[in-house]
């Protein structure tokens, strides 16, 4: 973990803005389940997405962004990410240090803050698909959508490998 403070909301947009991406931002109360969230969209086009901040055995971090309706087999997903072992839910504390978020708003803009690369994002294939995805832009008072090769671009800017595989359904790979 670095010195600096983590990168805030305004902090997104402004990278955003720098690399030419534009967004759209619907502000909204705090909602900090897929269903909270589900009950006061509005009309929102495009894919909604939920993430799972994951820990293999040798303390390595993967953050999976699928649909919100995606189910993940949590007992197989370390088959086929790359994991070293199952996997767990990772400890709010390291979803702070690494991605600058709590429980509740995290998000793919997360990796903005994970600076030294710690942690693994994946895109189900499923979302990807998604001309649009919105996501949480680091807190979970908004929902930002965000063009699907915009989020390449983004998740690319970071250091970030962009990775996209079948996570969610029965023949996941």
């Amino acid at each position: 973990m670095s010195d600096t403070a983590h990168k805030t909301r305004d902090d997104l947009f402004s990278f955003l803005d720098s690399l030419g991406i534009e967004v759209t931002t619907k502000y909204h109360p705090p909602v900090f389940t897929v269903e909270e969230s589900k009950a006061l969209r509005d009309e929102i086009a495009g894919g909604h997405t939920k993430n799972l901040f994951l820990k293999d055995k040798k303390g390595r971090y993967f953050l999976l962004t699928v649909d919100e309706d995606a189910t993940i087999d949590l007992k197989t997903v370390h088959t086929f990410i790359g994991a070293s072992g199952r996997v767990s839910f990772g400890k709010p504390e390291q979803m702070m240090e690494f991605l600058g978020v709590i429980p509740g708003a995290v998000t793919a803009f997360g990796v903005l803050n994970d600076t030294q690369n710690a942690v693994t994002l994946i895109f189900d294939e499923a979302l990807a698909a998604h001309d649009v995805i919105n996501a949480h832009p680091l807190t979970n008072d908004a929902t930002t959508s965000i063009a699907m090769s915009d989020m390449k671009r983004f998740v690319e800017a970071t250091g970030h490998s962009w990775n996209v595989l079948k996570l969610a359904g029965e023949n996941a790979t």
